[in-house]
């Protein structure tokens, strides 16, 4: 209390300075005052007192901080809650707080994401209204679209399919717009990384219901063209028929052909790699991953299209290449084990083609083992795959009589040769 008589007392001695600012309207005094008794109280989460004084400002003096419409959708849920009864006067206030936010400090894509998602919130029956609203807000925001906003705008296509205003399709191209948009901000939104998992776990749920692979593939083969210049169509093509991990038919391989040659990324590029390694097309797939690496220049993302790359060329038989490629990811990240797992695999997969005898597939182990070791070195999260492959690799270690006959024995120093060349400890699984 003694914090607030000394605010007021402060207001009043610069009371006739605060005349002279336009912003707080002919009444600055007790503008200045109530604006910072609300906030006062506000801060001190005193919903009850801060009311009053907010009540003051938002009617007298709207445009003297954005506050004002910040915290006025906190206090009169608050109030909603506690006079539910009143529930339906509360929500429409509501509403009219985000429409003057708007009229008086702008950002009308991001605030009408506000106001939809708060009128479907508690209000479900005005599932149209929210849709119509939401919709605008995504058109005007794109990928600066806010997790809670994508998630509302969804459940509000839902709605309007199950109360018959829009058909199953129309869902379908919502649940794609959405997915693109929240795909892109898990990407490069790293700070509400967390909203959009959370957002994206519900929007599945809401969307299991709605489509099969069949049904993707009926809809969408009549609508697709080879001719086709409408990016957007691709765009939601592939990603539904993702979503359905419905990516084995012509359908998805001709969209996303088309669609990386109309509109290359990185992301399309490692798509369409990963979709030439599916139909054992390697050096397709090889140059589609090059491409992914060149077009992106975030290194965390560009690690990973170097992997898929060294795992592109261990699957064509290219051992010594996919070490360079993983030896690559791991420069640009070298707190991440996959490039090291990589490298073990690679290992693993060249024994028959390292080997004429016995002793020399034994002797490769020890290096996939201890390219194993090293991935849970740096990398704890991969220590649970990486314990299992060892304990597995282990067991084809050579044993004690067949280094005894090979004159050497635990713990000497061992070069595995081949294109491996790579010095290790001599182990027995014995």
């Amino acid at each position: 209390m003694r914090k607030i008589f000394g605010i007021l007392f402060c207001i009043l001695i610069l009371g006739e300075g605060l005349k002279a600012q336009p912003k707080y309207g002919e009444d600055s005094v007790n503008c200045v005052i109530n604006l910072s008794l609300y906030r006062e109280y506000y801060k001190q989460k005193n919903y009850d007192d801060a009311i009053s004084p907010w009540r003051w400002v938002y009617n007298n003096c709207p445009s003297a901080n954005g506050n004002i419409f910040k915290n006025g959708p906190t206090l009169i849920k608050y109030l909603m809650k506690k006079n539910p009864e009143n529930k339906q006067a509360y929500i429409d206030t509501l509403m009219m707080i985000y429409d003057k936010r708007i009229q008086y400090f702008g950002k009308q894509g991001y605030v009408l994401g506000k106001k939809g998602a708060d009128l479907i919130k508690y209000s479900p029956s005005s599932y149209e209204q929210a849709y119509s609203i939401l919709g605008k807000s995504l058109e005007m925001q794109g990928n600066s679209s806010e997790a809670g906003a994508l998630l509302a705008y969804f459940k509000a296509a839902t709605l309007m399919e199950k109360n018959g205003k829009i058909d199953k399709q129309v869902v379908l191209e919502c649940y794609a717009k959405v997915a693109e948009i929240t795909d892109y901000n898990l990407l490069n939104n790293t700070k509400k990384e967390k909203y959009y998992n959370q957002s994206s776990e519900i929007i599945e749920s809401l969307f299991a219901p709605y489509a099969n692979c069949d049904d993707l593939i009926g809809i969408y083969s009549s609508k697709f063209d080879n001719s086709t210049d409408d990016i957007d169509l691709l765009k939601r093509i592939t990603r539904l028929l993702e979503s359905k991990e419905c990516t084995n038919n012509s359908l998805y391989f001709d969209a996303a052909t088309k669609l990386y040659s109309l509109s290359p990324s990185a992301l399309s590029a490692s798509k369409m790699g990963k979709l030439n390694v599916s139909k054992k097309k390697h050096s397709q797939a090889i140059d589609y991953f090059k491409q992914a690496v060149k077009l992106e220049g975030e290194d965390k993302i560009r690690a990973r299209y170097y992997l898929e790359l060294a795992d592109a060329y261990r699957i064509s038989g290219s051992y010594s290449t996919a070490r360079m490629m993983a030896f690559k990811s791991a420069e640009l990240r070298p707190e991440w084990g996959e490039p090291f797992i990589s490298i073990a695999n690679s290992y693993a997969s060249s024994v028959k083609k390292c080997s004429s005898t016995d002793f020399e597939s034994a002797s490769i182990y020890w290096v996939v083992v201890d390219k194993f070791i090293k991935a849970k070195s740096v990398d704890a999260s991969v220590a649970n795959k990486a314990n299992k492959a060892i304990a597995t690799y282990s067991k084809f270690f050579p044993n004690t009589e067949q280094c005894f006959f090979e004159g050497i024995e635990s713990g000497q120093t061992f070069l595995v040769e081949c294109w491996i060349n790579e010095k290790t400890k001599v182990r027995t699984r014995d």
